[in-house]
């Protein structure tokens, strides 16, 4: 892929006005980071307003819910786990803490990855007391049921940290290990070393670190069915799997797969991943397109505020560049 800021790319339908009025749109959001705006797998637009450069790595705060994600799909894919209904009392039978519920181990690899586990969460107004704690892992699993495992949605981080360490505990090799060679190699990208808990667990589903290029690298091998570059980097059962509706936001409103958001933009299905502050991946398979947003990482962004702005920069200025509209 070749970066060309501002720029037509030969093949596709995004011209250089179209581009201009999407970059002017994208610098009065002075939240915004950077973007990128790839078609048809070509740069065809990609700059970084403030902040880091494209080339070098960001806090991507909860898009690291999405990479995690990937990880079991490629664990999956592997056979290092038996499939998506593996219960916790496989994986983790160890660490469930003594005189536990007994649904917590029958909580599954796919409540986790849709975060339907049915423990009070551990994001939001639960966040810093559940990492100022002794060991992630077994407060996450102590927290008391608010609904059946597989109910409903309960954004909650800690969902994602139970999965990071079940897959820690399947193939014998920490989240970073596995991120670097079932990611990071295929890709070529770098994938810097992120928080630990307590128990030397890399957190799973927060604070990784990845550049917007690298960002990009990691949407195009899902919209292309898991391929980059002739390399199988997941099985596109996998991909297809996860962009299937499972669950639904009481947040964004969108549907939820396994680790994407799942809505419509002008009629194109999108896939995207999300992270605190406004860090954005959005997947178009219908237009071959694939954006990336960094933004300050340390500001909040609701849906209805700086995401909702987002989601219109891409609905009614990227999209229509990429219909030719």
């Amino acid at each position: 892929m070749a970066t060309a800021p501002g720029s037509a790319v030969e093949g596709s339908t995004l011209d250089a006005a179209a581009l201009e009025r999407v970059a002017e749109m994208a610098r009065r959001l002075d939240q915004l980071n950077s973007l990128i705006v790839a078609q048809g797998g070509e740069i065809a637009f990609g700059e970084a307003f403030r902040g880091p450069p494209l080339d070098r790595p960001a806090n991507v705060k909860s898009v690291s819910k999405t990479l995690v994600a990937a990880l079991t799909g490629a664990a999956l894919d592997r056979d290092l786990i038996s499939g998506p209904d593996q219960p916790l009392s496989d994986l983790l039978a160890d660490l469930i803490p003594e005189g536990a519920d007994p649904r917590v181990g029958r909580i599954t690899v796919a409540d986790l990855l849709t975060m339907q586990a049915g423990l009070q969460r551990t994001s939001g107004a639960f966040y810093g007391d559940w990492v100022q704690s002794r060991d992630w892992v077994r407060y996450a699993l102590s927290r008391p049921f608010v609904a059946e495992p597989g109910a409903r949605m309960l954004y909650s981080t800690g969902s994602y940290h139970l999965l990071g360490a079940a897959l820690s505990r399947a193939t014998g090799r920490s989240l970073l290990a596995l991120a670097r060679d079932w990611l990071g190699d295929p890709l070529e990208i770098e994938i810097p070393p992120w928080t630990r808990d307590p128990q030397g667990f890399y957190l799973g589903g927060n604070n990784m670190r990845l550049s917007p290029l690298a960002l990009l690298r990691f949407g195009e091998a899902y919209r292309l069915g898991g391929l980059w570059r002739e390399t199988r980097v997941l099985s596109a059962d996998w991909v297809e799997a996860s962009w299937q509706p499972r669950t639904y936001s009481p947040f964004s409103r969108h549907d939820y797969g396994y680790g994407w958001f799942l809505t419509r933009a002008r009629g194109h299905p999108v896939a995207y991943a999300r992270g605190y502050g406004g860090q954005m991946l959005y997947v178009l398979p219908s237009l071959a397109l694939t954006v990336v947003v960094t933004s300050d990482p340390t500001r909040p962004a609701r849906s209805g505020g700086y995401v909702g702005d987002l989601n219109a920069l891409l609905a009614e200025q990227i999209v229509p560049a990429a219909e030719g509209v």
